[in-house]
């Protein structure tokens, strides 16, 4: 049976989780407490059969639902955003979602509804830019039949479905000025009318858009209305790139490897030191999303259960000029972090004791005391209490 330590003392120093980790604790927890930080370990500590789990995961994507363990970070920059979520989902105020292709922004828009009262309606996402332009008010609000040529039953438009929920529309910026101009009228009055219905009908629901465009500059240069980018961006919302939260990327590294491995029935399956240095490198153009390609096709075909850098086929990174330097710091910074981990790592398993630990690392005891003093690290907080 999994243990979990749930932390209630505001104190609780790094001594004495690692006391408990050490001795049978499974995973911990500290006050105060969110759903989004407790259901993702509970999930992974309770004891599933591994079928019926990789069934509830599919069957929970093809229903749209929304997984809380499906945000992975805790830099920073990015549990700022995330620490956002519980006062986007109180309002219903129109949400402008912002941010680089693959960063996540259906992501946090699901997040936002499950976490608002309108979590038990539908949650519709719309992709802006395959809605043809002659097409847009009859998906957006449906037809009456007899419409129009053809049109020989009713349908029901996308608002109409999204009834009590949310309606996010992703790639905003690709609505032409004419599609726009429906959208607007649409915000402005919160009534819609099908195509061919004498009858205006008022929504309810919840408007989030996204876009990986800077409207302020699409503005400017008159490809989007002033007035509906201020209708849209009442609240707003900027997603981090994945080069800006490197940090994060041995997390979501592990989360994918555990996702797909289930997915493809293979045995556990992880990545060296070496193969996670160079995916930390790695600048990722496409963010999560392209990780979540490259780990998804090196798991389908390794052919060992540890992943060595030549499994992983990335691009050629050229140098961009004048962002080598914040580059490096970058780089620097993820791996100084990755190393305290790992050493902090060693040294609970050697309850403290530093022969045994820099053995295991492969290092000359004086080497990895220097690394200890680099990290501000101390063997005594990692010996049993007596």
């Amino acid at each position: 049976m999994p243990i979990f330590c749930l932390y209630c003392d505001k104190q609780v120093t790094h001594h004495k989780i690692v006391y408990a980790l050490r001795n049978g604790v499974d995973d911990y927890a500290c006050c105060p407490l969110r759903d989004i930080d407790l259901i993702p370990r509970l999930r992974r500590l309770l004891p599933i059969d591994n079928e019926a789990l990789a069934l509830s995961y599919q069957l929970e994507e093809e229903s749209g639902q929304f997984r809380h363990d499906s945000l992975v970070g805790t830099s920073a920059c990015f549990l700022q955003k995330v620490n956002q979520i519980p006062k986007l989902a109180h309002s219903d105020a129109t949400l402008l979602i912002t941010g680089e292709t693959g960063t996540g922004k259906e992501l946090f828009a699901q997040a936002i509804h499950y976490h608002s009262h309108r979590k038990s309606k539908p949650f519709i996402p719309v992709n802006c830019s395959a809605l043809p332009d002659q097409l847009f008010e009859n998906e957006l609000f449906g037809h009456e039949s007899g419409a129009y040529t053809h049109a020989n039953t009713a349908q029901t438009g996308l608002v109409a479905e999204a009834e009590g929920g949310t309606l996010f529309l992703d790639e905003i910026d690709s609505l032409t000025p004419s599609a726009q101009a429906k959208l607007l009228r649409f915000l402005q009055n919160g009534e819609f009318r099908p195509l061919g219905s004498p009858k205006s009908h008022k929504a309810d629901i919840r408007i989030i858009a996204a876009t990986n465009a800077d409207l302020r500059e699409r503005v400017g240069i008159k490809q989007f209305r002033e007035d509906l980018y201020y209708r849209l961006n009442v609240l707003a919302l900027i997603v981090p790139p994945l080069r800006n939260r490197r940090e994060d990327i041995p997390l979501l590294v592990m989360h994918l490897l555990k996702r797909f491995e289930r997915g493809i029935s293979k045995s556990r399956v992880q990545c060296s030191n070496a193969s996670m240095e160079k995916l930390i490198r790695y600048h990722w153009p496409g963010n999560v999303r392209e990780l979540e390609g490259v780990i998804h096709r090196t798991v389908t075909f390794a052919t060992s259960p540890c992943l060595e850098p030549e499994d992983f086929e990335l691009p050629v990174q050229e140098e961009r000029s004048g962002q080598g330097e914040g580059m490096r710091s970058a780089k620097f910074q993820v791996v100084g972090n990755f190393e305290r981990t790992y050493l902090i790592d060693l040294l609970a398993r050697s309850q403290g004791n530093v022969s045994q630990a820099a053995k295991t690392a492969g290092k000359e005891r004086r080497t990895f005391q220097r690394l200890m003093q680099k990290h501000g690290l101390n063997g005594n907080n990692f010996r049993p209490s007596q």
